[in-house]
């Protein structure tokens, strides 16, 4: 029986650590990273996140579990790149979340240090968390002193002005810890989900080669950092040696101006960020004749949006779909190709990246068939961190398990239907609530649609819309307007039995709606009915 050889391990190993490192050796002084005025060069984020990732050694951070709250920042790239060189792994925190959330993603990690923006550490309740914690926390911004009197906390700026760092040894990698990355939490308690070196390395492979990612490339980072689609697409980028663009959150008229004047070309949206970027005033005026691609996900984009979008800012759109658990991308749909297709069309797999259709018996089913999509491929998850009855229901049958329902059709397109909790068993019927969704989007008064099933003592659930208008409809369209449109153009089965006008619909911070708290809050909705 052959040995490991530790010399070829050492030479072939695939880690996290080397992606700046090696876009530094290929291409020193080509800038990697935009952020306003800020430019850094590959050379320059390769040698700060040395130095950095040397002072979390020096404070006897190695083999521990790191977070970063931060937004996204020239600092918060070099600080995820300094825990991977260091050895550490890197937890991702959203710092969207409420205090009580962020402490269970903290605890559950068991995380030793954070890096943690000024004005998040300026919160009372976020500094006397860190401090409860017993975290060494590395301040990001603000004035702090380069030699903090807080024996615990450290500044940013003085780890990345030491004196230059020689190469750190090298750390870990291939199928050892790289991240734990936390849910969304849409159906409750968020799960830690763990990826190794090598299933993260894979999917930013993968998406550098879906999206032909070149050197020439300039692409814009506007989602956070923190969740798994932004940190694929920026660091895939980085991979491929192209340039990114960080905003610091979403600002339509500072994106629209960045695409002209930094010659954007690939830009990654949410459907309702292309919606605002289209109704802006700015856009007609705007040059964007260096978008080569616009790309979506998250949610299904309205069938009219798509075709606005293709026609007035780039021909090339596309959705790419993946969880955190199943790296993305997964599945891309290239809507130039198929333009009769609605926004629920997921398009193909990915290269490297094996999806079907099975059913609960775990019998893999053909076109036409109606199951859960499952994935098989280098970019699925270790497990969940301390919860292995949740890692083995993820992986029966040797398949992942998205937890979404789809079908093939007769193109060999993958059709998202609905999540499998979603979907609504209403009168012996399955009722997609995604379709019912996309078909209330395209209302020209709707602004924002969620459905559910809600309990029915004669149909077991009864189809309930929640509905946002846009402001200049408000009180201009009714149910009855609604529910005629939906008559037109769904099945009776399908048309809700009540649509209910919100001023907002209840959302995680990623911006996934959070179906359960509409269910549990209107469970009596139809209690008084006849059965």
């Amino acid at each position: 029986m052959q040995t490991a050889d530790p010399e070829r391990t050492g030479i072939a190993r695939i880690s996290l650590a080397d992606i700046v490192r090696r876009g530094a050796r290929r291409n020193p002084d080509k800038t990697a990273v935009i952020q306003g005025e800020r430019r850094i060069t590959f050379s320059v984020l390769d040698a700060t996140s040395e130095r950095v990732g040397e002072a979390l050694r020096d404070h006897a951070l190695a083999g521990r579990r790191i977070a970063t709250m931060c937004v996204n920042s020239i600092e918060h790239l070099t600080a995820i790149q300094a825990i991977h060189k260091s050895g550490n792994v890197w937890v991702p925190v959203n710092v969207q979340l409420d205090a009580a959330s962020i402490e269970h993603v903290l605890s559950h990690a068991e995380v030793s240090g954070v890096f943690i923006d000024a004005a998040l550490f300026a919160v009372p309740a976020l500094r006397a968390l860190v401090e409860r914690l017993d975290l060494l926390a590395v301040v990001i911004g603000g004035a702090h002193p380069a030699t903090p009197t807080d024996t615990g906390t450290l500044h940013f700026d003085a780890l990345a002005s030491r004196p230059p760092a020689a190469p750190l040894a090298a750390p870990g990698g291939d199928d050892e810890l790289a991240l734990v990355m936390y849910t969304s939490g849409t159906t409750g308690k968020q799960k830690g989900v763990m990826h190794s070196h090598r299933s993260i390395h894979g999917a930013l492979l993968t998406c550098a080669q879906s999206f032909e990612a070149t050197e020439r490339d300039v692409v814009a980072s506007v989602l956070p950092l923190f969740h798994c689609a932004q940190h694929t697409i920026s660091m895939g980028a980085l991979m491929a040696g192209a340039t990114i663009w960080l905003a610091h959150g979403f600002d339509p008229a500072a994106l629209l101006a960045a695409i002209a004047r930094e010659r954007i070309s690939w830009l990654s949206c949410l459907p309702m960020m292309f919606d605002a970027l289209m109704k802006h005033p700015d856009r007609p005026g705007t040059d964007l004749s260096s978008l080569r691609m616009c790309m979506y996900g998250l949610a299904p984009m309205p069938k009219n949006l798509l075709a606005d979008v293709r026609r007035e800012m780039c021909a090339d759109v596309r959705l790419g779909t993946g969880q955190t658990e199943m790296y993305p991308p997964t599945m891309v749909y290239r809507a130039s190709e198929h333009p009769d297709k609605d926004g629920n069309c997921w398009g193909v797999s990915v290269a490297g990246v094996e999806t079907a259709v099975m059913d609960d018996d775990g019998r893999l089913l053909g076109p036409g068939e109606v199951g859960e999509i499952v994935h098989r491929g280098p970019n699925v998850f270790l497990g969940y961190l301390k919860d292995p009855e949740a890692t083995a229901a993820a992986r029966r049958f040797g398949w992942h398990h998205t937890g979404d329902i789809g079908m093939f059709d007769a193109d060999g397109q993958m059709l998202f239907l609905d999540r499998k909790k979603d979907m609504i068993k209403s009168g012996g019927e399955n009722v997609s609530s995604i379709k019912l969704e996309a078909v209330l989007l395209a209302h020209p008064a709707v602004a924002g649609a969620a459905v559910v099933g809600l309990p029915h003592p004669h149909w077991g659930e009864a189809v309930a819309a929640f509905v946002v208008l846009r402001p200049a409809a408000a009180g201009a369209c009714g149910e009855d307007e609604l529910l005629a449109f939906c008559r037109e153009r769904l099945g009776r089965f399908e048309v809700p039995k009540s649509i209910r006008f919100v001023d907002g619909l209840p959302m995680t911070p990623t911006g996934k709606v959070q179906k359960y708290q509409l269910r549990t809050g209107h469970l009596a909705l139809f209690a008084s009915e006849k059965a």
